[in-house]
């Protein structure tokens, strides 16, 4: 007879988050379903299951907590879908950026949902997410630029502005392309034909050449 193993492998589990991490993510989903204007700090408080007090104990002022907010969904981002161990080849690398994207999506919704809202809200908030993604797609093109990837003859500016309005808008603009697709945008389905039909504008254009 077969035996197990004396002592089976359990795998590790991942660490309960700290009070302070609970008030972040509870802000973080407050402000993509109803935006930070609407959002009080007593509303975090209750949705993190802790006091006002222990609030204020780790975020002095609202302001405070929405640059953390900010900052982690940046961390969350760039983590995701940053130029490391991005393939060379350029075929490779855009469809890497893609299933990238993707796996970002399914994995943060809520940060998608906040990334789509401080955007569409412009003001401050905005200008910290918008130019946090800019950086974030300057790497991602500068990465290729070093490994002479880039078409030479496109405008320096757009070409990082360019795939960040075709992945990011899409997320702007979710309501009213739900209404096209007659279906969620978030399923896995609608998400791999978004990221194949956006994987082949950036690597071959639109139209063909005559």
């Amino acid at each position: 007879m077969e035996l197990g193993p004396l002592f089976p492998y359990t795998p590790p589990t991942k660490p309960s988050p700290t009070s302070e991490e609970r008030i972040r993510d509870a802000a973080l989903s407050s402000f993509a379903s109803q935006g930070v204007a609407a959002t009080s700090m007593r509303m975090v408080a209750d949705s993190a299951g802790v006091s006002l007090g222990l609030v204020q104990h780790y975020f002095k002022t609202k302001a405070a907590l929405v640059n953390t907010v900010d900052q982690h969904v940046l961390q969350v981002i760039s983590e995701a879908i940053g130029a490391e161990v991005m393939p060379d080849a350029p075929a490779e690398a855009v469809e890497e950026a893609g299933r990238r994207m993707i796996t970002l999506t399914a994995d943060h919704p809520v940060v998608i949902d906040y990334l789509a809202r401080a955007l569409s809200e412009g003001g401050e908030i905005g200008s910290v997410v918008f130019d946090g993604l800019v950086g974030i797609s300057t790497a991602q093109g500068d990465h290729f630029r070093e490994q002479g990837l880039v078409r030479g003859d496109l405008d320096p500016l757009w070409s990082v502005l360019n795939p960040l309005i075709l992945r990011v808008g899409a997320f702007i603009l979710r309501p009213h392309i739900e209404r096209h697709l007659g279906e969620a945008f978030f399923t896995s389905t609608q998400l791999e034909r978004w990221n194949d039909s956006v994987t082949e504008v950036l690597r071959k254009g639109q139209f063909r050449d005559h």
